[in-house]
């Protein structure tokens, strides 16, 4: 009896002496790639970096998080704004007492200033046309901004969001730093960066003076984890508190089983097309780029990725933009015409165009489903696959016959024209953004729709560009492919989530973990 009284008594003081399990702090997030692209907000266009990069800065207005319509257009950097009647004068009233990371000090009109000419400027951005039409940013004070614009643009407070070149950095970080400012992003958002190890982790440290409140995370790692089966095993374990998910509808169904998991499929739909360049043989003949066209069985490739997660393409627009066509003349599925056009092209055995592509492994299964599809027409698709980092690099370069690139941008019919199909972007130009097609046949409409100030005109410019670049067949709109994510049930992101123009789910202040 002594030994057993005296037993109960150590094992009753063992656990009055265990500390209470501390609440967790630390976020570990799974992306499909094997490494970080560019850390540049105002160079970076994957959807990993975008992610990524959505937690360190800042825009001078949001879109609230847990949106993806610029319906919910609130402040940021900039407490409040105004305009003159026509929207060529924009004046915005900057935040006081915004903190740099890394005590590189309180973040002013002239930082934004600065951050929208570097943004503007080739050599430093990815999205400097989307800029082409600002004549003017002056710093009025520590507290004013003014930008001039040569004409109003539709949707302008995107231009400004926190999303691509509205991202706002600090001037005297990204001066000191050079082109190096990417390997140590400094902005003013919720965490800063900390660490990057190549091919492994990104991790990002809580800005304790973040102007909303410190966040209640202590820090995020970033895992590149490009194999799915792998990421979705680490997930399971718990390694991983949230991950990217395979773009299909397998995945959804599989991870929705699982038990204390939430799984998304949000908003925007990135617009999966295939940009077909012109210029080069034998897509500069119209009927082998017609054949391409009628060989694609939308209503095929949406059952293949899975109705629950994708939809089909509407037009060379995504679907639910300001200014899209939404019965856009898209060519219909129809091997035979496909044929008849190949033949009468001259290739009555065929033809071989070629692609590189990436091995993202969502776009990497639709590229297979279409090269299957473009088979059975006769038109054999050779696909050289390539990490995803340097799938980008190549394919600015006009290295691939046929891009297929899946995006979604700011939600006006405006920035996607502008960026795929105006001349003016056509990659390896001074102007280059994303035009693969060397198309131009809609430069007038496009162009035109940039500075009309009547609505009902606008909207009619649109869709005649629209029509005209799917008659020419600049390129092939396929499916549009919601975003896949998948969380622990115990995080808590703080608000709901419906969508993201910056591809994930956003961490911010508010996000923690409730057990």
């Amino acid at each position: 009896m002594k030994i057993k009284l005296f037993g109960a008594l150590v094992a009753s003081s063992l656990l009055l002496a265990s500390p209470v399990m501390a609440q967790k702090k630390s976020l570990v997030i799974g992306m499909g790639s094997a490494d970080a692209g560019k850390l540049d907000p105002h160079l970076a266009s994957t959807t990993p970096d975008k992610g990524l990069l959505n937690y360190v800065f800042n825009g001078l207005v949001r879109i609230k998080p847990g949106e993806a319509s610029p319906d919910f257009i609130e402040p940021d950097l900039a407490e409040s704004w105004t305009s003159n009647a026509n929207g060529t004068e924009w004046t915005f009233k900057i935040r006081a007492g915004v903190q740099c990371h890394h005590n590189y000090g309180p973040f002013t009109a002239e930082d934004a200033a600065f951050s929208l000419k570097r943004a503007a400027t080739k050599t430093t951005s990815s999205y400097s046309g989307d800029f082409a039409s600002v004549s003017n940013v002056e710093a009025v004070d520590p507290t004013t901004l003014k930008i001039t614009l040569k004409n109003p643009v539709a949707g302008f407070l995107g231009y400004v969001a926190n999303i691509n070149g509205g991202n706002m950095v600090c001037k005297k970080a990204a001066e000191e730093m050079g082109e190096n400012f990417g390997k140590k992003p400094i902005g003013t958002g919720p965490f800063e960066f900390a660490e990057y190890q190549p091919q492994q982790y990104v991790k990002l440290v809580a800005n304790k003076k973040y102007f909303r409140g410190a966040p209640q995370l202590e820090d995020i790692t970033f895992r590149y984890i490009p194999a799915d089966s792998s990421r979705d095993l680490a997930f399971q374990s718990g390694e991983l508190d949230m991950i990217y998910g395979k773009q299909d509808q397998s995945w959804v169904d599989r991870t929705s089983k699982l038990p204390g998991v939430k799984v998304k499929a949000m908003e925007p739909g990135e617009l999966s097309s295939l940009y077909l360049n012109i210029q080069s043989k034998p897509l500069d003949d119209i009927r082998v780029r017609q054949a391409i066209a009628h060989a694609i069985d939308r209503k095929s490739i949406v059952q293949f990725k899975g109705a629950g997660s994708s939809r089909e393409a509407v037009s060379v627009v995504p679907s639910g933009y300001l200014g899209t066509d939404e019965k856009a003349p898209l060519y219909e599925f129809d091997l035979a015409k496909s044929k008849k056009l190949l033949a009468d092209a001259g290739y009555p055995n065929g033809v071989t165009i070629k692609t590189i592509h990436t091995t993202l492994t969502g776009m990497q299964t639709l590229i297979e489903a279409v090269q299957a599809q473009l088979k059975k027409a006769g038109i054999t698709l050779d696909i050289e696959l390539v990490e995803h980092a340097t799938y980008h690099s190549q394919i600015r370069k006009g290295l691939s016959q046929v891009v297929h690139y899946q995006a979604a941008r700011f939600p006006v019919a405006d920035v996607y024209l502008t960026q795929f199909f105006d001349s003016a972007s056509i990659v390896g130009t001074p102007t280059a953004v994303t035009n693969f097609t060397n198309c131009n046949v809609a430069d007038a409409e496009i162009r035109a729709a940039r500075i009309e100030t009547d609505p009902a005109k606008q909207k009619a410019l649109w869709k005649t560009a629209q029509e005209k670049l799917v008659k020419e067949v600049c390129a092939v709109p396929v499916y549009e492919q919601l975003q896949l994510w998948a969380w622990k049930d115990n995080l808590d992101l703080g608000y709901e989530l419906h969508g993201s123009l910056n591809l994930s789910p956003a961490i911010t202040e508010k996000t923690r973990f409730t057990k």
